[in-house]
């Protein structure tokens, strides 16, 4: 039994899971979404917001956390100057782990592993229903209102004298 057993081993030694763990979340924050088997995204998931969380401190001791794991200066910069405002102010939650299906070659489970806020197609689309809502509503209102009109006229043509 597995009790309190925590993290996936990967098949790899603890200095070779780090290593690849430390890779994945330096592409993730610099192409904001990869492609990798699901046991890898969910791994790297939780690293990487860690990480984040640490970041939004924004002071020198989270930078230099945070460059401990991303050794690349650029991608250090890009999280604290663009990723950071974008979804620094969520509670938590910055990655979105989506199945795709199964590999040809051996038939692992394939996984996105994306940053929520930069998935242009999403956004998109929540925008979309946002705007459909808010027309749905209006119609509504208006509506309403263009039959609440109607009865009071119905009323007061009803209450006036006939001559």
């Amino acid at each position: 039994m597995r009790h309190n057993v925590k993290g996936r081993k990967l098949g790899r030694t603890a200095s070779h899971r780090k290593a690849t763990l430390n890779s994945l979340i330096t592409s993730l924050l610099k192409y904001k979404r990869i492609k990798t088997t699901l046991a890898k995204a969910k791994e790297t998931r939780g690293f990487a917001e860690k990480l984040v969380t640490k970041a939004r401190k924004g002071d020198l001791h989270a930078k230099k956390q945070v460059m401990e794991v991303i050794k690349d200066k650029e991608v250090v910069k890009e999280l604290f100057s663009e990723i950071l405002p974008k979804i620094g102010d969520r509670p938590g939650g910055y990655t979105r782990v989506v199945k795709l299906g199964y590999r040809m070659g051996d038939a692992a489970q394939m996984a996105i592993l994306e940053l929520v806020d930069y998935n242009e197609v999403v956004t998109a689309r929540a925008e979309q229903q946002k705007e459909k809502r808010e027309a749905k509503v209006k119609e509504k209102a208006e509506k309403a209102k263009a039959e609440k009109e109607d009865q009071l006229l119905e009323q007061q043509a009803s209450e006036a004298p006939v001559k």
